[in-house]
């Protein structure tokens, strides 16, 4: 089994640890999202997650690279796909900002959005690799998380941990918003 490693490389990386508290240094009354659109752009991020899941297994195998742990393919991969997958995480952000932005009606809603949707994307991306192809086997494995500008690299335990705590901070937010809306309407 894997030894637990607290930190991502290359460090900087580590600070996404703070994602979570983002939601809360929002303004309240800017970040209200209906339950509706939140469902909405969960789902949304959920189907997303497979499609992104999908196309790592599909290029893994299509380069011979799979079955194996993601980290150390990174070496074998070859760089014209390499400048494609990091096309298409540039693509997938895009997309993200995109829907955000039209699910939100002010910055404080779009960023929530966005995290909203980040959260959920990312969570499912490993469930549905997990169910799908059966890795990650731990959350110990090491994945690399992203690759612009650099390859980050961290177990899989991190973003899931991250993912997890944004979702909830959204929601708590969200949430808190509409209660306050309630009593101010009574």
């Amino acid at each position: 089994m894997s030894e637990l490693f607290l930190l991502a490389k290359p460090w900087w990386v580590n600070l996404l640890d703070l994602v979570p508290a983002v939601p809360f240094f929002l303004p309240q009354q800017k970040i209200r999202l209906p339950g509706k659109q939140l469902l909405i752009a969960a789902l949304f991020a959920i189907a997303f997650g497979f499609v992104e899941a999908a196309v790592v297994v599909y290029l893994r195998a299509a380069t011979g690279l799979w079955p194996g742990p993601p980290a150390t393919a990174l070496a074998a991969f070859p760089e014209s796909l390499l400048k494609i997958e990091c096309y298409r995480e540039a693509a997938t952000m895009i997309m993200l900002c995109g829907v955000s932005w039209l699910t939100g009606r002010n910055i404080g809603q779009r960023a929530a959005a966005f995290l909203w949707m980040f959260a959920f994307w990312d969570l499912f991306y490993y469930v549905w690799l997990r169910l799908t192809i059966g890795w990650p086997a731990s959350f110990l494995d090491t994945d690399i998380l992203f690759l612009i500008p650099t390859p980050w690299i961290a177990q899989v335990w991190l973003p899931l941990l991250i993912s997890i705590l944004t979702g909830l901070a959204i929601w708590l937010r969200c949430s808190t918003g509409r209660q306050v809306e309630r009593r101010s309407a009574v």
